[in-house]
């Protein structure tokens, strides 16, 4: 190690490899519960504050959400494969390799995150052209999209550099910076739409500067280092073959964000074909504002899945495949007691959650039934986040990819047939979203018990 990265003192965080699992695992995703409540509150926060406005603020928000997704997802070229690595150096004791991963990733992240802000800058046109959008709509969609770009460039060496701190099992940070950027987010959104009356743009212009507030915190505390990481000039150029490493990894993962992304949004241009007018409008926002709070079972389960995957991949670096295998089961019946808690609160709590997050009676009506429907599969849900995390902990990012193709092909069919053909409305098209689901807990939980992944090699 060298004398600069030998000297820093991780947190305090259980003996990942050696310590009781289900302490360990609770332990390690209680950070990052909080870190993804956070992240999902900006989101959610942005669809309050358009709701405020119009039923066109709200579907221009949910549009930048969709995009902010495949921006993650495109972003998972690296963190996927970053994490997968710093895990197994760290589980063999080898932090320096670790180290070389981390610099390398940021070097990355950085030229990746200016590929993403032109890709979008260029496609806000067409995406919002696409989802049939015109007039005012059009002109703020593409504003909020072009604006939003921006903070992309910066989000991916936040993304990138918490990848790293959680393959170390430093959850802690992450959540840290998340926090400030949470607040930043609120603190500028309400003052830019309230104090300076700048409608949409201020909410876009509040998310921007709290994401380049996280990078800054991020690309700080790695400069200063923190648990066994540290950013070092001689270790930021391009290493072809590193970099590869980390890419191979991360191809499959990324592929599969990109394929699940270009999914949904196929469905999403299905939703805005359901009607004509103010029902086809109400069928649009009330399916962004569903997908907006269903982020609420993602917390857990991305929590969960972020510290099942760090530990399987510090446990197979430590030659200890049986307690890889014991982490996702683990993880699943921990975090599957917090999906009733869930289904019983979208159940019984869908109307209220409606007349919240929208004014509009129109969306309320449309909304509320479909998603009365979809609480009942937030276990499903759950169980495939937390094996497919375990999948790409392990290095095992094929099989994943597989599961989503085909759920993306029984999402858009199914939905296409009940939501359109039939004229089944909003509740028709989510037919196509039930199935998905419902093939992805099968898929994921059939690969993974099988356990074929625990001789993945990175």
């Amino acid at each position: 190690m060298t004398e600069e990265s030998s000297t820093l003192q991780s947190p305090q965080t259980p003996n990942v490899t050696t310590g009781p699992v289900g302490k360990t695992l609770f332990i390690l995703a209680l950070p990052v519960l909080g870190e993804q409540f956070l992240n999902s509150f900006v989101g959610l926060f942005d669809t309050w504050l358009a709701g405020r406005i119009s039923a066109v603020a709200t579907s221009a928000v949910g549009v930048a959400a969709y995009v902010g997704w495949l921006a993650s997802m495109i972003m998972m070229l690296i963190g996927t494969g970053t994490t997968a690595l710093v895990s197994r150096h760290k589980g063999s004791g080898q932090i320096d390799e670790a180290n070389r991963d981390t610099n390398q990733s940021m070097t990355l992240a950085a030229i990746l995150g200016v590929a993403v802000f032109c890709l979008l800058f260029a496609l806000a046109p067409w995406i919002a052209g696409y989802l049939k959008m015109s007039g005012e709509a059009y002109a703020i969609t593409v504003e909020y999209l072009r604006i939003d770009a921006g903070g992309h460039m910066f989000m991916s060496l936040t993304l990138v550099g918490c990848a790293a701190l959680r393959g170390v099992g430093d959850m802690r940070t992450p959540m840290f910076v998340f926090a400030v950027i949470n607040t930043v987010n609120i603190i500028v959104s309400c003052t830019l739409v309230f104090g300076f009356d700048l409608g949409v743009t201020g909410i876009v212009g509040g998310t921007v500067t709290a994401r380049i507030l996280g990078a800054l915190i991020i690309v700080g505390v790695l400069m200063k280092g923190r648990s066994g990481l540290v950013l070092l000039r001689r270790e930021l150029g391009v290493a072809w073959k590193r970099a590869w490493r980390i890419l191979r990894i991360g191809i499959p993962a990324a592929a599969d964000g990109a394929i699940m992304w270009s999914g949904h949004f196929a469905f999403l241009a299905i939703v805005s074909r359901l009607a004509q007018g103010a029902h086809g409008q109400a069928c649009f926002a009330a399916h962004v504002v569903a997908i907006r709070v269903e982020a609420l079972t993602y917390l857990p389960a991305v929590a969960w899945g972020t510290a099942t995957a760090t530990m399987i991949g510090q446990s197979l670096g430590a030659a200890d495949p049986q307690r890889a295998r014991r982490t996702g089961h683990a993880a699943v019946l921990q975090c599957g007691m917090l999906s009733i808690v869930i289904t019983l609160l979208f159940f019984f709590g869908a109307d209220w959650i409606y007349r919240n997050m929208s004014l509009d009676p129109l969306v309320r009506e449309t909304g509320v039934p479909p998603f009365r429907i979809l609480a009942l599969l937030q276990g499903s849900l759950i169980v495939s986040i937390i094996y497919i995390w375990g999948l790409r902990g392990a290095g095992d990012t094929r099989y994943p990819l597989l599961i989503t193709l085909l759920g993306i092909i029984l999402r858009l069919s199914v939905g296409y047939y009940f939501g359109i053909v039939r004229g089944g409305g909003l509740m028709g098209a989510w037919f196509g979203m039930f199935a998905d689901m419902i093939w992805r807990m099968i898929a994921a939980t059939w690969r993974y018990c099988r356990g074929r992944w625990l001789n993945t090699r990175v």
